[in-house]
């Protein structure tokens, strides 16, 4: 890409796509095309190509989407299927039809089959049944794999799809009803220690082990894939194998010591109580990266540091 390449962002103003948009900004792309979704919706195929038809970008990245936690997904699943694959379906025909260069389209790592062998490998996709409570939108999530593939297939596009782990950052969802188990704790410890509370409960047992990513981290590894040289990008795309890659750390932690490093970022001195009549998710999550780290890139944030920072924006932009 050129600095003066008219990349769009869709989704800019949420957790990835704002992250992308500071990350574009300072790497000196000067032509980033964004537009909130008051003004354009996403689900209206006709909205979406007229807006494509206007704007003309050269590349994409599609980060917008329907994303919430184990609750939201539970209680809200024809909306996460719906939202999602009328998002992806629209903006992917409409890259096609305009002919943009390449799209990256972001997933996320609940593809995976709930009993994956561990780490989870690219081509683990669609090798078993998914974790049961957030199924819908995991196939929205493989469908928009597919749609990259087919179109990569059929014409000759340059689409790919990127598989970030549990993200969190500025810009987060803080809601304890829709938000992820990152952000919640976050939230629960804070107001545990204003209002001088004695405990904090935990959904589940603590012991499901997840991978989390600053997002500031994944919108380089973003900007590095879709800036790859053409042998590079190329060798990415197949007829036979899935446009995708991993995204993440490498390292994994229970639940139980993600709340743990929590209350102690954010000083609460009480204890913790886990509500086992939760559920728990599925039991692991832990990415393969070993094809990431082989493309040049690797995580510079470490969970301590990313809390801490993600916690402090909390504290100066009045989140709470």
């Amino acid at each position: 890409m050129e600095a003066t390449s008219h990349i769009y962002i869709a989704g800019h103003d949420g957790l990835v796509g704002s992250a992308l948009v500071r990350k574009f900004n300072q790497k000196g792309f000067k032509n980033l095309i964004t537009q909130h979704h008051t003004k354009l919706d996403l689900r209206r195929q006709a909205e979406v190509e007229a807006f494509f038809e206007q704007e003309q970008p050269e590349f994409v990245v599609l980060a917008a989407a329907k994303v919430g936690g184990i609750l939201a997904n539970n209680t809200y699943p024809a909306e996460f299927i719906y939202d999602n694959l009328a998002i992806q379906t629209n903006i992917i025909h409409a890259a096609w039809k305009t002919g943009v260069k390449r799209l990256i389209f972001l997933g996320s790592s609940c593809i995976y089959p709930r009993e994956c062998p561990q780490p989870m490998k690219e081509d683990y996709l669609l090798t078993g049944p998914l974790e049961s409570t957030n199924e819908p939108y995991a196939i929205a999530k493989i469908a928009g794999i597919k749609m990259c593939q087919s179109y990569n297939r059929q014409y000759g596009t340059r689409y790919f799809a990127l598989m970030p782990t549990n993200l969190y950052g500025p810009n987060d969802n803080f809601n304890l009803e829709t938000s992820h188990v990152l952000p919640a704790l976050i939230r629960k410890f804070h107001d545990a220690k204003t209002e001088k509370a004695e405990s904090v409960t935990v959904w589940g047992t603590g012991s499901p082990r997840r991978e989390f990513l600053h997002v500031d981290d994944l919108a380089d590894a973003c900007l590095h894939i879709i800036n790859l040289d053409e042998a590079a990008f190329s060798s990415l795309i197949s007829d036979t194998a899935a446009p995708l890659v991993n995204i993440g750390c490498g390292q994994d932690h229970t639940i139980r010591e993600l709340a743990e490093l929590i209350g102690q970022i954010v000083d609460f001195a009480g204890r913790l109580v886990f509500d086992t009549t939760k559920p728990d998710g599925t039991p692991q999550k832990l990415l393969d990266v070993s094809l990431l780290a082989r493309l040049g890139w690797r995580q510079t944030i470490s969970l301590e540091q990313g809390i801490a920072a993600t916690y402090e924006w909390c504290l100066n932009n009045r989140v709470f």
